[in-house]
């Protein structure tokens, strides 16, 4: 049988107050503290990274400015990528929609362009190749993509195509309009019938969580463990989440107003992936002839 997902989104629910004649019910959602321990994880393994000399000339300070322009561009990237690839005619019928950042709506690869602009302009503020900051910045991010897709998988969002698998979850959201609309105990008594089976899908979110999150960061983490060449480490980041975002996409239903682009399977996804594993293998390509970055402590190598 199926697993039914009926996850609270919220955390920590605050009391309700009422202001201005509107009752008010703050709470921490379980999203939000996915993406705090995102940049959580990226700043404990930066620092490691920073202190062990893997970005010469720049101290703790430096980094946590590189920390806040991050932010910065995930944030922001992510939203703007979202409105843009995601829905444009929606945007372009009402642009404002781009700064109601209260109704959800993040893009990976948007996010992902954000941290480009962001690590360039701080490279360029501190004089450091852009590729040695990417290189470095490269193993700190997959176990925050890990966090985001738990976030997704906690939120009951961005689920996979059915499927009768042992470990099918059948999601609130991914049902029919009449049965959305039925408490949680309703829910339980018609799953555990079995009369919910037909909407079992993909938990697709918790793949991605592995893919992305776990293996990714094992992989990059070892592999720039010692000096590799400029590109090297940035290559292996794009190449490794481009093929495992595209595999994924396979078994991940494809956003309702989208859908298959072409051939009855390929989806935005699948297409905004494409180009990571091609610049990848040409960064990979790169590598071979280019300049070894070697450690030094930042006492050694002096504060910027």
């Amino acid at each position: 049988m199926s697993l039914l997902h009926l996850v609270d989104p919220i955390a920590v629910q605050a009391p309700a107050f009422e202001l201005f004649g509107r009752t008010f019910a703050p709470g921490v959602h379980w999203y939000g503290l996915m993406y705090a321990l995102a940049f959580l994880s990226a700043w404990l393994l930066g620092r490691s990274r920073i202190r062990a000399g893997r970005l010469p000339g720049v101290d703790d300070a430096g980094f946590g400015d590189l920390m806040f322009y991050g932010m910065l561009g995930v944030v922001l990237g992510g939203r703007i990528g979202s409105v843009l690839f995601y829905s444009f005619g929606d945007f372009l019928a009402n642009p404002l929609m781009l700064v109601r950042i209260w109704e959800g709506g993040m893009s990976f690869h948007g996010g992902l362009l954000g941290v480009f602009l962001a690590s360039w302009l701080w490279s360029r503020a501190r004089r450091v190749h852009f590729f040695d900051t990417m290189d470095f910045v490269a193993p700190l991010v997959p176990l925050g993509l890990g966090f985001g897709r738990i976030g997704n998988w906690i939120g009951g969002e961005l689920w996979g195509k059915p499927t009768d698998l042992p470990w099918a979850t059948v999601f609130r959201h991914a049902l029919p309009p009449d049965l959305v609309r039925l408490d949680d105990a309703a829910l339980r008594v018609l799953h555990g019938a079995g009369q919910l089976e037909q909407y079992a899908r993909h938990p697709s979110q918790l793949y991605q969580a592995f893919l992305e999150g776990v293996l990714m960061f094992a992989a990059l983490w070892w592999f720039s463990s010692r000096p590799r060449p400029r590109y090297a480490v940035s290559g292996m980041f794009a190449l490794l989440y481009g093929a495992f975002r595209f595999l994924v996409e396979f078994v991940r239903e494809p956003d309702a107003h989208i859908g298959y682009l072409a051939f009855g399977w390929l989806t935005m996804g699948q297409v905004l992936s494409t180009p990571l594993v091609l610049l990848g293998l040409y960064w990979l390509w790169l590598a071979r002839r280019s300049p070894t970055l070697q450690p030094a402590p930042p006492a050694a190598a002096g504060h910027l």
